[in-house]
């Protein structure tokens, strides 16, 4: 029996099969539409030349794999925004991506990176990206770089970073609401974790102290309905805020949505501003007011870092740390004693 060739591609064996690459492919996966005959024509082929499909049996015989994995605790739009910037930077580098998520159960994503790397290290994967990442041990000899580190920045030592200028942002976001008139801003974050977007709060109670102001913070947990909860108690207080800031644009939609349950209008009665800018929020009704984060472009120097790593280039700069900015739509207006005058 011939041994694997790793020189032969499914283009060999469709040519010497007489069929298409489209036809290789489903015999291979297992697809219906192909007639007996002609797949067992091209198993044979396959078998003939040595042709190996397996990206694990090809790790085994050369150590390497040629794939990169996008590892990410939750598919939300800012990891599907990011996916879009690592596909652009790995076509035509000679590796593939593969994307790994978590259950996107609270309980399944605490220590999400360490059982990821362990089940794709090795065989599937030589490197990774790793998404939002909270805890990662970088001392497990896979190669990867992490996006939005959610364990303060720079990160682990050791552990190379791209992230944007979530302090800044916070900033414009918090100084645009005081410079609309608002007094009463509260900040609406996922977890209670206090590493956990610990530069937004930051930029938050920066710009609020600047103004002789202090913080009122509301925790809510990861995902929209942890949001709309915390929304809906926070909005149903006697003296509720005027304006709302989430730490994310999931945050600031499920508080719109909040504020509709409870008969509240956005802009009218109660603005609301985002972070992230993923392709969404421009969507919402009404269209996010929200802090610019260069998603793509976080996904595409994430991928350059780690081509770099795993070709064994000159060592990278280990943090990247991008530009951010306001992104002013229709969410956001003067508190309605202002306007009432």
């Amino acid at each position: 029996m011939p041994q694997p060739n790793p020189r032969i591609t499914i283009n060999d064996v469709a040519a010497a099969a007489g069929v298409s690459v489209a036809t290789v492919s489903k015999v291979i996966n297992g697809r219906y539409g192909v007639a007996a005959a002609t797949s067992a024509r091209v198993r044979a082929v396959i078998g003939e030349l040595g042709y190996e499909a397996s990206l694990v049996a090809q790790s085994l015989r050369n150590q390497r794999t040629n794939v990169i994995g996008i590892l990410t605790a939750d598919l939300d739009p800012f990891s599907a925004e990011l996916f879009k910037g690592a596909a652009d930077e790995v076509r035509g580098s000679g590796f593939e991506l593969i994307v790994y998520s978590a259950s996107g159960r609270p309980e399944d994503q605490a220590g999400w990176e360490h059982r990821a790397l362990s089940r794709l290290s090795g065989t599937l994967i030589d490197g990774a990206v790793l998404v939002t990442p909270t805890v990662v041990d970088v001392r497990r000899g896979t190669l990867v770089v992490a996006v939005d580190p959610r364990a303060g920045l720079p990160g682990l030592p050791g552990l190379p970073t791209v992230a944007s200028d979530d302090r800044r942002g916070a900033r414009l976001a918090t100084e645009h609401l005081l410079g609309l008139g608002h007094r009463r801003i509260a900040l609406l974050t996922s977890r209670p974790d206090p590493w956990t977007e610990q530069p937004r709060e930051q930029g938050y109670r920066e710009a609020l102290a600047a103004a002789g102001l202090g913080p009122d913070i509301a925790v809510a947990g990861p995902g929209p309905r942890a949001y709309r909860r915390a929304g809906l108690a926070l909005l149903a207080r006697a003296e509720r805020p005027t304006a709302v800031f989430a730490t994310t644009d999931v945050g600031a939609v499920a508080t719109v949505r909040a504020a509709a349950e409870l008969g509240l209008r956005v802009p009218t009665d109660l603005s609301v501003v985002g972070f992230g800018n993923v392709p969404e929020s421009a969507l919402n009704a009404p269209p996010l007011t929200t802090v610019q984060q260069p998603i793509k472009e976080m996904g595409r120097r994430a991928v350059t870092l780690l081509l770099g790593l795993l070709r064994g280039d000159a060592a990278p700069a280990a943090h990247v740390t991008l530009a951010t900015r306001l992104v002013v739509r229709a969410s956001t207006l003067p508190p309605p004693a202002d306007r009432a005058g």
